[in-house]
Order: structure tokens, then C-alpha cells, then sequence
């Protein structure tokens, strides 16, 4: 179990980034949460599977339609056992 920490810089709000990212966790079984910042970029969390938090991280460099992403920032952690994925407000 691990847990991943993301930063996301670029054209990453106002193109559906967060929905993405969370259909990204769903589909592979990975708990946490994201949220926009106030600065423009987006911040994830990821835990789970080692493996399949790298897979959504690679997604997630990809992004969705209409986002560029310019920068992910990852700083791996010691999980908190978060159950689900959540879109969850603005920080």
C-alpha cells in the first residue's frame, strides 16, 4: 500500500480535469481525493497498489481533452487508509 501526492500544473482547470481524475482512480480501485488550488493547479492523492498508482499517474500526465499538462509533482507518503475517491472543493 502507498500512497502518492500530486501537483498538477498547466491547463488543468475548467476542462474537466478533476472528473477525470477520479474516473481514473475508479476504474483502478485506487482511494483518495482531488481538488483545485487556488493557484491553478490541481492536487491529487492516490492510495493504493504501487503499480496502479503509477498507471494513473500516467494518466494523469496525459490528462483529459482540452488540458495541457506543463508539471506533476509527486511526493510519495505513508498512506492514511482513505476509503473512496472524492472530488472535493477548492483549497
Amino acid at each position: 500500500m502507498r500512497r502518492a501526492h500530486l501537483f498538477i500544473s498547466g491547463r488543468v482547470q475548467g476542462v474537466f480535469y478533476r472528473a477525470f481524475t477520479k474516473e481514473i482512480a475508479d476504474s483502478l480501485g485506487l482511494n483518495g481525493w482531488v481538488r483545485n488550488l487556488r493557484d491553478g493547479r490541481v492536487e491529487a492523492v492516490f492510495e493504493g497498489d504501487e503499480e496502479r498508482i503509477s498507471i494513473a499517474i500516467d494518466r494523469c500526465k496525459e490528462g483529459p481533452p482540452y488540458a495541457r499538462v506543463d508539471n506533476i509533482e509527486i511526493i510519495w507518503e505513508e498512506p492514511e487508509g482513505l476509503n473512496g475517491f472524492e472530488i472535493r472543493r477548492t483549497a
